[in-house]
Parts: C-alpha cells; sequence; structure tokens
C-alpha cells in the first residue's frame, strides 16, 4: 500500500473505493508543497488538475473587476471560500475544459496537495467504469454541496442589500 492510500481513503472523493481503486488513483496521483500566500493556479487560467488538501488551507478568490470593470478603479481579488485538510478544489477542470472560474492560493506555509491531473483522471475512468462512476458520483455530490453553501452566501449578500435598501429608503 502506497504512503497516499490512507489519505485518499479518508478523503470524501474516494468513499467506497477498494484498496486496488485507490492504488489506482494513487499512481495518477502528484504530490506538491506550496508556501503561505503562492498561487496555486490563476482565474481564467487553462489548467486542468484537481487537488486534495493534506496538509494546510487553500483560499479561493475572485476578481470582481474580470466582470464588470469600473473606469479608473482596481479590483482586488475577494476570499470566497477557504478549505482545509481532506477536501478538494478545483474539480470543475475534471468535468469540462473552460478556463478556471477563480484562483487558488496557499493560506498557510508548507500546504500539502495531491495533484491529480485531468487526462490521466480520464483515462483511469474510462478504464475503469465502475471506479469512475463511484468518483463521479462522489464528485457531483461534493460539487452540489459546494453550490448550495454559495447559494446559501448569495442569499445572505441579497437579503442584507434588501434591508439596507429598506433602511435608506424611508
Amino acid at each position: 500500500m502506497g504512503k497516499l492510500v490512507g489519505f485518499l481513503r479518508e478523503s470524501d472523493l474516494f468513499f467506497n473505493l477498494n484498496l486496488t481503486q485507490l492504488e489506482m488513483v494513487e499512481n495518477i496521483s502528484e504530490e506538491i508543497t506550496f508556501q503561505d500566500k503562492d498561487i496555486i493556479f490563476q482565474e481564467n487560467s487553462k489548467e486542468s488538475e484537481m487537488y486534495l488538501i493534506m496538509h494546510g488551507k487553500v483560499e479561493i478568490l475572485v476578481n470582481p473587476g474580470l466582470v464588470a470593470p469600473k473606469a479608473g478603479t482596481i479590483a482586488r481579488p475577494e476570499i470566497i471560500a477557504q478549505f482545509g485538510r481532506g477536501q478538494s478544489f478545483g474539480e470543475m477542470a475534471l468535468v469540462d475544459e473552460g478556463v478556471r472560474s477563480a484562483s487558488a492560493r496557499a493560506a498557510a506555509k508548507g500546504t500539502h496537495l495531491i495533484r491529480i491531473p485531468r487526462d490521466k483522471f480520464l483515462l483511469l475512468c474510462k478504464t475503469y467504469p465502475e471506479l469512475g462512476f463511484l468518483v463521479m458520483f462522489n464528485l457531483a455530490v461534493d460539487l452540489s454541496h459546494k453550490i448550495r453553501n454559495a447559494d446559501l452566501k448569495i442569499r445572505e449578500v441579497l437579503l442584507y442589500q434588501s434591508r439596507r435598501g429598506e433602511t435608506h429608503g424611508r
């Protein structure tokens, strides 16, 4: 058994995989370490890897100025999420070939990650359909949780803006 299998077994993304399947995922994985404030990937870049956090923290940032820049202002990236041990990020790169929808930045010294490249992952899923189904199902559940969480945050902001409008409208 490899040194990553125990960690992969704890990850929600690889829930219900047997030892052989976990070893196959380990074989396509790469360990990588970042220091505090290191950029892992940039918003709008074309990279296609997914990451799992073994140790440390990762911040997910979006730059609001990329959508509708205001003349004469410099928009700064805003942190929209923070992830820790056992959590994954960058999963959308496994599902589609679009550009990154956000940036990812290490938020702790010695942030240790597992990087899983899209091409190797998809080949593994095609070669072993049962493994592919299990991981893609788990990935769908994980993304669903993240979307629901983002939906709640959007509703909070809208509610705050609505209440602020009522106060200023009087």
